[in-house]
């Protein structure tokens, strides 16, 4: 029932698994650059273009991460029974400029190699799915790059920027993150500076999807209220069930229904858990039940993918975008029918990007 259905996914981190595989140097030959060990699936990570064909995986919003602080091993403390990881500081901007832009160039030799195409509204994606290549979103996730005259914002959007989250679990000028806590709520902090506001409004106007997932409460409650467009969290999973702080509780889910948004569910163990741990030994059923708390809280409509792929440590009985299938063959075994899932798989993502992106 679900072997031809396609996925589009909602977030994924390969773009900086290749940036920092030092321009995705292949462990064989130890010179291919990025475009061809991605093409060839020579590199470890979840996400190539072999593995991608195999489950079924026909594109989704190809993130560029600012990195992080470095010898910060994420995984690895969210394994207590509580944790609460002070914010890293905010990242430099000519450092996230240099990333970022080196990831978008990434993406664009990817495309011109024919691993993807590079779609700038959903008319573009429908048409690549159709050709069977990857249709890649490019998407910013953490907006330190951009200057708060939002100049490079709009050289961005003249390049394919069509998504972005204001921030990642750090403050920038923009706004503030929610730290990596549990168990904790995602009120942790102030809301979006000025300059986030007009971050908002500008996008907007040039039609770029603004991503909720990492932003705290009190931002996303600026978001919301300044925002004419559908509200959607990219790579996020329910409060009521894990009660990590990344997590969306009970109003957040009202106000993105209230908006036609959606959420798409992130496959990070550590967000799915009950207990909040980072465990490769996470059973299906954990995600499907998120996936049932989401149906209800924003109807059939309002439900998709983020995998977070390549950004974090994901249940092994999936193991990598090969795995696919097995969630959607959970959902079938939950008793969803094939409407449904096409729904989740790909069908809503598709529906929310053309009432925002175009």
């Amino acid at each position: 029932m679900t072997d031809k259905i396609p996925v589009f996914d909602g977030h994924n981190d390969v773009l900086l698994r290749l940036l920092n595989a030092g321009s995705a140097k292949a462990e064989t030959s130890g010179s291919a650059k990025a475009e061809t060990s991605f093409i060839e699936g020579r590199t470890g990570g979840h996400i190539d273009l072999p593995r991608a064909r195999e489950g079924g995986f026909a594109g989704g919003m190809f993130a560029m991460f600012p990195p992080p602080v470095k010898n910060v091993d994420l995984d690895a403390s969210m394994k207590a029974k509580s944790y609460d990881m002070p914010l890293p500081p905010e990242l430099d901007r000519s450092d996230a400029l240099s990333s970022t832009l080196a990831m978008a160039s990434i993406l664009f030799r990817l495309e011109r190699a024919g691993a993807l195409s590079v779609c700038r509204s959903a008319g573009e994606i429908r048409d690549a799915m159709a050709r069977g290549s990857l249709a890649a979103v490019f998407h910013i996730e953490g907006v330190e790059a951009i200057d708060t005259d939002l100049v490079l914002l709009d050289v961005l959007h003249a390049a394919g920027l069509r998504s972005l989250g204001i921030v990642w679990s750090r403050p920038n000028a923009f706004g503030h993150g929610v730290p990596f806590r549990f168990p904790a709520s995602p009120d942790t902090g102030p809301g979006l500076t000025e300059a986030g506001k007009a971050l908002v409004r500008a996008c907007n106007r040039l039609k770029i999807l603004i991503d909720l997932s990492h932003l705290n409460e009190k931002g996303f409650r600026d978001v919301a209220a300044i925002s004419d467009a559908p509200l959607v969290a990219t790579h996020s999973n329910v409060h009521a069930i894990c009660e990590h702080a990344r997590n969306l509780t009970a109003w957040q889910l009202g106000a993105i229904r209230e908006s036609r948004g959606m959420v798409g569910l992130n496959f990070a163990t550590g967000f799915l858990r009950p207990d909040g741990r980072m465990d490769a030994n996470t059973d299906l059923d954990i995600m499907v039940r998120h996936v049932d708390a989401m149906l209800e809280a924003l109807g059939e409509d309002g439900v998709g993918l983020g995998s977070d792929f390549d950004g974090a440590l994901i249940p092994s009985v999936i193991g990598d975008v090969a795995g696919l299938p097995r969630l959607l063959q959970a959902f079938a075994a939950r008793g969803y029918g094939r409407e449904l899932i096409e729904k989740i798989a790909w069908r809503n993502w598709l529906s929310v990007l053309e009432r925002t992106i175009g």
